[in-house]
C-alpha cells in the first residue's frame, strides 16, 4: 500500500455539482495517460474536498466524467490523501456493516446504508504506478461510496424508490432554503 505523501498546494476549487443531474447516472471515462492535465484535476478535487471538509470525492460530482476519485478520512485532523484513477474493486467481504452515508452532491439529507465490510481495490496513483489496497471498516465505505459515482451509482440507490422518493423531496425543500454557495474571486474562505 503506498500512501501519496506530497504538499498539497491549493489548487483552484472545483464546483460541486448538485442533484437531480444526468451526470449522476453516466459511467466515468477510463484514463489512459496519467499526465498533468489529470494531476492537476485530481489537486483541484482535493482542494474541493478539504475545502468542502468532507472525505471523498468522485469526479462525477465536480463535472469531470473520468475515472478520479480522492479519499482522506482525516484521522486526528492528520491529512493522508489517496488518489485513486481507475480504482476497481476486485473483492468485496460477505460480511456488512451498516454506516449513516451522505453527500455533498446531495446536500441536507443522510442516510444509513448497508456495504460490504472490506475491499480489496486496484487502481494507479498520482504517478500512474498501479497499486492495490485492502480498505475496511469507514475507509471501505467511503471508497465504494465514490466509485458507485464512477460507475454512475449514487448512496440513494440501495434503498426502496419510497425511501429514495422521500429523501430526494427533503433534499430539494433544504436546497430552496440554502441554496448551494459558488466559490468564485469574491469568495474569501477557499
Amino acid at each position: 500500500m503506498s500512501k501519496l505523501v506530497f504538499i498539497i498546494k491549493m489548487a483552484e476549487y472545483l464546483n460541486l455539482v448538485y442533484a437531480p443531474n444526468d451526470i449522476f447516472r453516466q459511467k466515468a471515462a477510463i484514463i489512459t495517460i496519467i499526465d498533468d492535465n489529470i494531476r492537476t484535476v485530481a489537486d483541484q478535487m482535493l482542494t474541493t474536498m478539504y475545502t468542502e471538509r468532507a472525505v471523498g470525492l468522485g469526479a462525477n460530482m465536480v463535472g469531470v466524467l473520468k475515472r478520479i476519485a480522492v479519499v482522506d478520512l482525516q484521522e486526528n485532523g492528520i491529512r493522508t490523501p489517496y488518489i485513486f484513477v481507475n480504482p476497481e474493486i476486485n473483492w468485496r467481504s460477505t460480511d456488512t456493516q451498516i454506516f449513516n452515508e451522505s453527500s455533498l452532491s446531495f446536500p441536507g439529507i443522510a442516510a444509513e446504508i448497508t456495504r460490504p465490510k472490506a475491499i480489496k481495490m486496484t487502481y494507479l496513483d498520482y504517478h500512474g504506478i498501479s497499486q492495490t489496497l485492502e480498505a475496511e471498516g469507514l475507509l471501505a465505505t467511503v471508497i465504494q461510496h465514490e466509485v458507485d459515482y464512477l460507475d454512475g451509482k449514487i448512496f440513494l440507490d440501495y434503498l426502496s424508490k419510497m425511501k429514495q422518493d422521500l429523501l430526494l423531496k427533503k433534499m430539494i425543500k433544504y436546497l430552496k432554503l440554502n441554496p448551494p454557495h459558488v466559490h468564485g474571486a469574491h469568495c474569501h474562505h477557499h
